[in-house]
């Protein structure tokens, strides 16, 4: 192999200058209620890295953006950083109508690394996924429920976008398949409080669980209104977005029987995982927000930006595409690995247990 030639001055990746990553976070908003775990998470791996010379030579810095507004408002901020040269990389958690709307007005532009999990099938050039999908996180999730609580009839609350709605045409799929149906559903709006018809709805239907895909505060809403209305103690939920946020906003009274599947948990107990967890309590103290599945997504995204930039010795978006395949970073969820532009990673199902989740099973 021959040695890595340097890179001439201006070039992307040149030593001498800033990386300037635009961090796209809900800082409002219902999702609003993990962004601060997202922020630090992301600054972690920052400073891990800037402490090591950064990447390509050149010193990471992060620039914020507020990704809870209007998918278009934050497109259109995202697209003028990009446009001005102001940034160097997108990386972040943010929900899937806000990726729709961000992913063509940079594609080819500048890498974005999106975290979060999603509904799948993302292919725009230079968008990598580190964020769980449903054939890998719901499915084998629904399977071990019904074959050890007996689950067959599913009811589906979801907010009213792109994720949910997707992902609920799956778990159809998915429930016939775990010999089960799903026997309801409905979809409302971010931002949403009165749970009441939902309420109803279920307990017409005769469901045994819930799935949920509702984001940060409505899920908040949802389990007190469920737990309030008994259902708690009469169908379990399954979660596939429920993180140590919520689930402290919650309140341990309203978490009996609910589940959540996800890459990473708090109470992960690996080598990788713990020792994350103490860098994260020395570098923010102990009073900083919890760690989270979804906050810890955003170390996750820059240690991937990083990886890939190494490897390929370049932020050119073509450049990134040919040498990033295969390309593999050590994290808090262990050794991952990009297979075409998604990680492949573990994924563990958890119950809650008061303000923490109880790992049960690797899926």
């Amino acid at each position: 192999m021959e040695p890595a030639r340097p890179l001439p001055p201006g070039a992307p990746g040149a030593p001498g200058e800033e990386l300037t990553v635009a961090l796209v976070i809900p800082l409002s908003g219902p999702a609003g209620v993990f962004g601060p775990s997202c922020e630090l998470s992301a600054r972690l791996a920052v400073g891990e890295l800037n402490d090591a010379d950064g990447v390509l030579g050149r010193r990471i810095r992060l620039l914020p953006v507020d990704g809870g507004g209007a998918p278009a408002r934050v497109a259109a901020e995202v697209a003028a950083l990009a446009d001005a040269g102001a940034v160097d990389a997108v990386v972040g958690w943010h929900i899937s109508a806000v990726r729709r709307a961000l992913a063509p007005r940079i594609a080819g532009r500048v890498p974005y690394i999106y975290t979060a999990q999603y509904e799948g099938g993302e292919r725009t050039p230079g968008v990598f996924v580190t964020g769980e999908t449903p054939a890998r996180q719901l499915l084998p999730a629904m399977r071990l429920l019904a074959q050890s609580h007996g689950v067959r009839r599913w009811f589906v609350i979801g907010n009213d976008y792109v994720w949910p709605r997707v992902t609920a045409q799956a778990a159809f799929q998915y429930a016939r398949a775990c010999g089960g149906r799903v026997c309801g559903q409905e979809f409302v709006a971010l931002g949403t409080q009165d749970y009441s018809g939902v309420m109803r709805a279920i307990e017409r239907s005769a469901a045994d669980s819930v799935l949920m895909l509702l984001i940060g505060a409505d899920a908040v809403h949802f389990n007190r209104a469920y737990a309030a209305y008994g259902l708690h103690q009469r169908a379990l939920r399954l979660s596939t977005h429920m993180d140590e946020n919520m689930l402290m906003a919650t309140g341990a009274e309203a978490t009996e029987n609910l589940w959540a599947a996800a890459g990473y948990f708090e109470t992960l107990a690996t080598a990788q995982s713990l020792e994350f967890n103490g860098r994260y309590a020395a570098r923010f103290g102990t009073q900083a927000p919890v760690l989270s599945s979804l906050g810890e997504s955003c170390y996750e995204g820059v240690r991937l930006l990083a990886a890939l930039t190494e490897r390929a010795r370049s932020l050119d978006v073509r450049t990134l595409l040919h040498a990033g395949r295969g390309a593999a970073y050590d994290g808090p969820r262990g050794t991952v690995r990009l297979h075409g532009n998604h990680v492949e990673q573990p994924i563990y199902l958890a119950r809650a247990d008061a303000f923490d989740f109880d790992i049960v099973a690797q899926l």
